[in-house]
């Protein structure tokens, strides 16, 4: 990792000016007509566009910028397309490196710690909110385009189009990063096999109701346990009822703070984030920006019972009713082994894997038939025995341009003329086309996604409904993401190998938690360097003071209340009601 950013910022001091004297409005034209359609905009709006990026990179013409995002297709559409595009039609060269989020998220926090220039701008998670708004070490947008980012702002940007607007505001009511690409993580599961007679029967003798779309745990479980240990086989092939992973990595504990614990019911009410208490379990008063603690004794809800179960039922889960090898899968292994075709359901399945999951049978896709249809389907994810009318659902990312003050100021102008290329209209109805990563409600509402959604699943659906707002990133009570992050997964890690109970890891994780936020309130009442929205941590009390009296929710009698299910068409024409 330190010879890729040694590299990159040596990168950085090159200037190319090779394709200088051929950017310009001819260039533009060919793209527009070649690759930047279908489009929310008509082609003569795309040209009004264009010739103001044409104008506005004049003083920039020539230079070599460094960019980082994670590797998802949505960014390798950037990396190895538009930023062709933006050099022919600007003459800038963008360099726009792919790396593993991790390593993403490693890049961002050693140039905010060291205060150099590694890279001119990234698109990282939104998640990170809490910490950019708290650090002000990356720039506050909503005054950088007032002020000296102004000259090289889009008139027609449209901030009020982007569906995660609300994700990248700080509590300071600024924008800190700009959505370049969204998705949730959503229920997956095989609508084929679900509509089947047969199983439907088999099911509902064994369990009482129909086989649907869960809406609690319960009925995910109850099915999970269905396929894996009744149905066994179908069509020959050992099949399963559940897919998640379990590989001790850092992916890990993403696995857990996209909003695991939320979708059990350990937060508060409220959205997009729990009020008091996120999705983390870390407490911070409305009104407040200072996170008062995330253990029990605190006030959070970090160890409490709905967490607890929340991290007992994913071990569970993993080992009973996952292939045998999930638990040794990472992020990106498991999500394209639905693919082999042998897996039923998946609770929490991100829809950045939508591009993959269409491909053709011949791509070694299984889950498609002969003629391409998808034989799957993405519905809402079910909620836990602790979740309540007024929560948060789930789990939205929101990969989004961040620029920081270290960097130069003509280079982080340069790379924000980049970065809104990528998300202007001329172009993102076509990138969301190709990533099924979509940011802009103009995009979604096109008529070219009203053509296509039958081949997508449910996600046109989905992002058209107005339950779509119950999904949603890391909000503002985490104060520093990149700091808290690297302890979940340790922790969940000793889950998976047996080492800890889940109330003991989660006991270790939460008491870790308020041991960094007590160094980071310290350090923010002796230099402001959290300015004044630095942890104030709520002193310990014994946990009956607060579990079920304002604090994390009181354990329930009963964690598995009767399975509900919903008919997916029934649904889908309630969202499309809306």
């Amino acid at each position: 990792m330190k010879i890729r950013l040694m590299a990159a910022v040596a990168a950085g001091v090159l200037v190319g000016s090779a394709n200088q004297g051929f950017a310009g409005m001819a260039e533009a034209e060919k793209w527009v007509n070649d690759e930047f359609q279908p489009s929310t905009l008509s082609k003569q709006e795309q040209m009004t566009e264009m010739e103001w990026f044409v104008d506005a990179a004049k003083p920039f013409a020539g230079m070599e910028i460094n960019v980082l995002s994670e590797t998802i297709p949505t960014h390798t559409y950037e990396s190895e397309t538009l930023t062709k595009a933006f050099e022919e039609i600007t003459g800038i060269k963008v360099n726009h490196q792919l790396l593993g989020e991790g390593e993403v998220v490693q890049a961002v926090q050693t140039q905010m710690q060291t205060n150099r220039n590694l890279y001119d701008a990234y698109i990282n998670d939104s998640d990170l909110i809490g910490t950019h708004s708290r650090l002000q070490l990356a720039v506050n947008l909503t005054d950088w385009m007032a002020g000296d980012g102004k000259d090289v702002t889009l008139p027609t940007l449209d901030i009020d189009d982007f569906i995660g607007k609300s994700f990248t505001t700080g509590p300071d009511g600024k924008l800190y990063q700009l959505p370049d690409q969204q998705f949730a993580n959503l229920y997956w599961f095989r609508k084929d096999w679900f509509d089947r007679a047969d199983l439907k029967a088999a099911f509902k003798k064994k369990f009482g109701y129909e086989l649907g779309v869960p809406v609690n745990w319960s009925a995910y479980e109850d099915i999970a346990q269905f396929f894996s240990e009744d149905v066994k086989e179908i069509d020959g092939v050992r099949v399963y009822g559940h897919m998640d992973y379990g590989k001790r990595a850092p992916d890990l504990g993403w696995r857990m703070t996209d909003a695991w614990l939320s979708m059990a019911g350990a937060g508060s009410k409220g959205l997009p984030n729990g009020i008091p208490i996120d999705e983390w379990g870390i407490r911070m008063e409305a009104g407040s920006c200072n996170p008062a603690g995330a253990s029990v004794t605190r006030g959070g809800g970090t160890n409490g019972p709905a967490a607890v179960y929340a991290i007992r039922k994913w071990d569970e889960w993993l080992r009973k009713y996952a292939p045998p090898a999930a638990a040794d899968y990472d992020f990106y292994q498991s999500l394209p082994a639905l693919s082999q075709g042998n897996v039923a359901q998946q609770i929490f399945w991100y829809t950045a894997f939508t591009a993959d999951m269409v491909k053709p049978g011949s791509e070694g896709n299984n889950t498609v038939d002969a003629n391409g249809n998808v034989l799957w389907r993405m519905a809402p994810s079910p909620h836990g025995p602790y979740w309540e009318e007024g929560q948060k659902l789930g789990y939205q990312d929101a990969g989004s341009w961040t620029l920081f003050k270290s960097t130069p100021v003509d280079r982080r102008k340069a790379a924000w003329l980049y970065a809104q290329f990528v998300v202007s209209k001329s172009v993102s109805l076509k990138k969301s086309h190709v990533g099924l990563t979509i940011i802009r409600d103009s995009d979604i509402r096109h008529d070219s996604f009203s053509k296509r959604a039958s081949q997508l699943g449910g996600l046109v659906e989905f992002y058209r409904s107005p339950d779509r707002v119950l999904w949603s990133p890391t909000g503002v009570n985490v104060p520093d993401y990149p700091k808290l992050a690297q302890l979940w997964w340790q922790q969940i890690g000793d889950v998976n190998s047996g080492a800890f109970t889940p109330q003991q890891a989660m006991d270790r994780l939460a008491g870790e938690m308020d041991q960094i936020m007590s160094r980071m309130q310290a350090v923010d009442e002796s230099n402001n360097v959290y300015g004044g929205c630095g942890p104030r941590l709520n002193a310990e009390k014994d946990a009956t003071a607060w579990l079920g009296k304002g604090g994390a929710k009181a354990k329930l009698a009963n964690e598995k209340p009767q399975g509900e299910t919903v008919n997916y068409d029934v649904l889908v024409k309630r969202w499309s009601a809306n």
